[in-house]
Formats: C-alpha cells, structure tokens, sequence
C-alpha cells in the first residue's frame, strides 16, 4: 500500500495502530473539493494507469454503502449537472476511486486490506477550503447523509464466533463462497 522510501508520519502511523486494535466494520473519511462519494480502490490495479476501474472483492457492498450515502445527499442526489458535483450525476453521485483519479497510500484501501472496517471518502462540496459561514450549510446537507450511512453498519452478517464451550474465538477467519476477501473476528 505504501511505495518504498515512503514516510508513514507519525499520526498516520498512530491511526493505523488504533484501527487494528478496535474491531471497526464502518468509516468514512470527509475532505473538501468535489461532491461525490469514492470507495476502494483508491490505488490504480495499474500504476500507470491514472483513471482506471479498480474494484475490489467486495464492489457490490461498496457501491451500496456509497450510495446510501449519496441517495440522503440532497445536493448529490439532485440529478441536475449544472451544480456542484454534476459530472457525477450519470454515476449516482460515486464512483470507484482509482476510476476517478488513483493515488497510493489512501485510508480507505488500507482499512480494506489490513483491517475489517470498510471505508468511504466523501467530498462534502466543491470548495477545497470553506469560509467559516458556510460550514452550517455543508453540516445540515450531510447531516442525514451521514446518519443513513452509520446505519449501514447494521447490514450483512453478525455474530459471535465461539469455540465448544461458548467462549468467543479471537482472530478467527470468516470466508464467505465468492468474496475473496476474509474479515477476522475481534477481541
């Protein structure tokens, strides 16, 4: 995930120990720039290869939690492409990461491949940088958005892995037929 010579900063390196400490199943990262919901990969399958689909085993779960994002967007959802974030309106407001533009290193492909937690970047409007008065407006059109995305953490298949006798079985492998990506249980 990290080129060689790359330099992983401290609070970078500080994240990445918490996540594989706690057993997260749901994220989400908020950045500025564009409106539109990204999902892994985020890393092109080529390197060369600047804008290409790059899916991951579990595509059918990403664009689903990408689009219970995007679907409680009121400005994503709008399906006018003269607004902010109009040339994704063709794809529902998401698009895969690495199709969009592809970069090394990102949070939501190291949450994939190192973690079990699933996790979405949201670009929550096309100002890179937001004046202070605008951040109430960009709150309140996120706002349910985001509440409709925490509630997806309920989707898919929960329970307890436990060995004869009841007790739960830390770091045990879950395989599910056609999905070549396992998750482990957690402490």
């Amino acid at each position: 995930l990290f080129l060689p010579g790359f330099q992983v900063a401290p609070e970078t390196k500080a994240i990445m120990k918490w996540l594989r400490s706690i057993p997260f199943v749901l994220s989400a990262s908020l950045h500025g720039g564009e409106l539109v919901v990204t999902y892994p990969y985020d890393y092109s399958r080529h390197p060369m290869e600047e804008k290409m689909f790059s899916p991951t085993p579990d595509e059918k779960m990403f664009k689903m939690l990408a689009k219970a994002y995007a679907d409680a967007h009121p400005v994503i959802s709008d399906r006018s492409e003269l607004r902010c974030g109009g040339n994704f309106v063709n794809r529902g407001g998401i698009i895969n990461g690495a199709e969009w533009y592809s970069f090394t290193g990102g949070m939501a492909d190291f949450n994939y491949l190192h973690t079990n937690c699933f996790e979405v970047t949201v670009e929550v409007g096309c100002e890179k940088f937001p004046l202070e008065e605008e951040l109430f407006t960009i709150w309140h059109e996120n706002r349910d958005a985001l509440l409709n995305y925490m509630e997806m953490v309920h989707r898919g298949i929960k329970g307890i892995v436990s060995d004869k006798f009841g007790n739960p079985i830390k770091n045990a492998r879950i395989s599910v037929r056609g999905i070549q990506h396992d998750v482990t249980t957690g402490n």
